[in-house]
């Protein structure tokens, strides 16, 4: 009798738990059918989850543990198939496109379709980041600020730095004697390289780089987190280090700073403080930490398949495989109907770049690192979009093609790694790298 007691106090509450879970659930999806009204048929298939957190736990789950594609394969699962899913994610009702020529609709169409991140992204990155200031203000921003990396030009200015960097960074690495972290010392190799760009001969110290990759870090795990501003969580954290830096805590940035305070536009104004820092930051961190991983995930995967050591698509293999960019944010204007479903005004749209990368139909042996499928590549419109379509297509992906391959350049002549964990496991947020950070040796080749 006393066993049954005790085995009714574990089942009561844990099925009490399990019907509410199912009863809050059915109250969400009511409460936006009745929001809606006929516009909710038309909806593609879904589930709105819990009120208020939807689907965002079970994203996080995906994407702290792995393997992520298990998300978008619970849809898939339940649901078929098909183009678009509607959930509640990160705060907002959501359609997640899956199919490639409604991402590249929506990624060229901002008319319709505008910047949306969550909030843990737009509170540390600021209003007036090029990811998020309207139309009009992002093309002034865009034409005043990108001269210093735009063309071939500008590009060629460059070359001789970032050659001296890599080539004393991989020298300095093999001497070491003992295992570095591969991933660390390459942010930290791109950001010396993106701070001589932006910031010409402004002094950079080892502390400051140090500090730099600390922020970025924070700043990268809070993208794509609950926004829960409580001591030790990450959005906090990121939210402390840019208070600091936006109050100029060891933040000198004269060069590109006194560029940005002399430019004015047409109408002979210029840009307030807040902008300028936004602006310098936005491009220290894209300069860095994308670049960054992209590099090591190129060096693993050639380490790997060595037989493809001169394939002139490595990157943009690299940029599919590892996914670097696997997700984008836009938010409908107005009702948008599209293959016969509609997306609502106000509702945020998830491309899911990551699922089309992996997509057995768009690239065959997905899971396959395979440089050659690049060779006359001829893929759906919207298939293969690592920096981004349209006005907002990231102004930096030549300058990051350049500098990975300078680097995989003086890499496969010179060097070689060793792995001490190679059969580490991956952590996909904020980017998929292995936990250890890709402990290994840089060995110089005799």
């Amino acid at each position: 009798m006393e066993l049954m007691l005790n085995w009714l106090l574990l089942i009561v509450p844990f099925v009490g738990f399990v019907l509410g879970f199912g009863v809050l659930k059915r109250l969400n999806n009511l409460y936006y059918a009745l929001k809606l009204g006929k516009k909710w048929d038309e909806l593609p298939p879904g589930d709105l989850s819990w009120p208020l957190i939807g689907s965002t736990l079970s994203f996080l789950k995906y994407f702290t543990f792995g393997p992520p594609d298990g998300f978008i394969r619970d849809f898939s699962r339940r649901y078929g198939k098909i183009d678009m899913y509607k959930t509640h994610i990160f705060g907002k009702p959501t359609l997640i496109v899956c199919k490639p020529e409604i991402c590249r609709q929506v990624l060229t169409d901002e008319t319709k379709f505008i910047p949306s991140y969550p909030t843990s992204i737009t509170a540390v990155f600021g209003k007036k980041s090029l990811l998020q200031v309207p139309k009009e203000e992002h093309r002034k921003l865009r034409r005043l600020t990108m001269a210093p990396i735009s063309g071939h030009a500008a590009l060629e200015m460059y070359i001789d730095h970032i050659e001296h960097t890599v080539i004393s960074g991989l020298e300095e690495w093999s001497s070491m004697k003992k295992p570095l972290e591969l991933l660390t010392t390459i942010k930290q190799l791109t950001f010396k390289v993106i701070w001589n760009i932006f910031m010409g001969s402004t002094p950079i110290k080892s502390t400051s780089i140090r500090e730099m990759e600390t922020l970025n870090e924070n700043i990268a795990l809070a993208f794509l987190t609950l926004p829960l501003n409580f001591p030790g969580l990450p959005f906090h954290k990121a939210l402390m280090r840019m208070v600091k830096k936006s109050k100029g805590e060891n933040w000198e940035a004269k060069d590109m700073m006194d560029l940005l305070m002399e430019v004015r536009d047409e109408d002979g104004e210029g840009f307030d403080d807040e902008t300028i820092t936004e602006i310098i930051f936005g491009m220290l961190f894209g300069g860095q930490e994308t670049t960054a991983f992209t590099t090591m995930w190129a060096v693993l995967f050639l380490t790997d398949n060595p037989q493809v050591f001169q394939k002139a698509k490595v990157i943009d293999e690299t940029l599919r495989l590892s996914s670097v960019a696997f997700i984008s944010f836009r938010e409908a204007t107005e009702d948008i109907e599209i293959n016969g479903k509609i997306i609502p005004k106000g509702w945020r749209v998830i491309l899911w770049l990551r699922g089309l990368n992996m997509d057995q139909k768009l690239h065959p042996s997905p899971q396959h690192f395979n440089p050659s499928r690049w060779d006359n590549f001829r893929g759906s419109p919207g298939a293969f979009t690592p920096f981004g379509l349209g006005v907002r297509m990231c102004p930096g992906r030549d300058l990051a093609r350049m500098e990975i391959s300078i680097f995989l350049h003086y890499f496969v002549l010179n060097y070689k790694i060793e792995r001490l964990n190679p059969e580490c496991k991956l952590n996909y947020l904020p980017i998929s790298h292995p936990i250890d950070k890709c402990l290994a040796r840089v060995i110089k080749l005799q």
